[in-house]
């Protein structure tokens, strides 16, 4: 089953006192790259909701951000460190200019970032249950994410399916017009060499043998069995599971060099080579595309 890299979910639920939510947002990437924002309520959980997510996704940047509130009350912090330089200074500045008068705490107070609510810490027998909502929301929408990023990883695999048929179609033209073209080649390079070599005496069965050496230089049998042999590896890999990726991309490598080989060997088929070429050319391309594809599987 192909699955894209892509993707976003998110998850709910309330335990208690608590509410939580969790998002998922994943994108490409050669590796599994998790970047996992937790309040502090959660953080003890941190090597636990890494392995579940390593349990459920093998690679792709992935950003997983969690959210947790209380309907309890929360305790008020002041930022003392300000309050008590804002008092020092202030009575610096009384002694120094004989002033009278009190500071006014509920001004300080009133400043911007000078007072917040603090985090409510949950209490011991809160702590369980609050972790198992964290690892059932995260549950639920890993599986959210990977429902989406298998609807897209089918119509991927559509995708690469058909320019697979297509590699195949192109293939078999090849290896029929390859038996088509090589006697012939062999034929002409044998009365070129009589050409060129006019009333030098040769033995005919060593001119044969030149020419059958000229034209082996020309076959591409072997190019096209191992091109059809990786384009088999292709289409079952994309009938398993797991992660997928980085296996079809080296296929598709693999698959490029061997269509290099074949076009680096049909310049000198003539009429047959031209063709030859053309389809070598329309095989690369497709290649190419099926690239730029997988790298979104993940």
């Amino acid at each position: 089953m192909v699955r894209s890299m892509t993707g976003f979910a998110q998850a709910q639920g309330e335990e208690g006192a608590w509410t939580l939510a969790v998002t998922v947002k994943a994108l490409n990437h050669r590796f599994l790259d998790l970047h996992l924002r937790l309040p502090g309520e959660l953080e003890p959980l941190e090597p636990r909701l890494r392995d579940l997510i390593r349990a459920r996704v093998g690679r792709g940047h992935l950003e997983v951000q969690f959210q947790v509130e209380s309907r309890g009350r929360r305790p008020l912090q002041a930022d003392e460190d300000f309050v008590r330089s804002y008092l020092e200074l202030y009575n610096q500045l009384r002694r120094e200019h004989n002033l009278s008068g009190e500071p006014d705490l509920m001004g300080v107070l009133r400043l911007p970032g000078v007072l917040r609510a603090g985090e409510r810490s949950p209490a011991p027998e809160e702590s369980g249950r609050l972790a198992g909502l964290a690892e059932r929301a995260l549950t639920e929408a890993l599986g959210r994410l990977n429902e989406m990023r298998g609807a897209e990883g089918a119509a991927l695999e559509r995708e690469l399916r058909e320019r697979l048929r297509q590699i195949g179609d192109e293939q078999k033209k090849l290896v029929r017009l390859g038996e088509r073209a090589l006697p012939a080649y062999h034929k002409r390079l044998t009365e070129r060499l009589q050409e060129l070599l006019g009333q030098i005496p040769l033995d005919p069965a060593r001119l044969a043998q030149e020419a059958a050496y000229l034209a082996e230089r020309s076959d591409v049998s072997e190019e096209l069995t191992r091109l059809a042999s990786h384009a088999q590896q292709f289409a079952h890999l994309l009938d398993s599971d797991g992660t997928l990726g980085k296996q079809l991309d080296f296929l598709l490598q693999e698959m490029n060099r061997e269509t290099n080989t074949i076009l680096s060997k049909t310049s000198g088929l003539q009429a047959d080579g031209l063709e030859m070429t053309r389809l070598g050319l329309e095989i690369k391309a497709q290649i190419e595309r099926l690239r730029e594809q997988v790298q979104n599987v993940e």
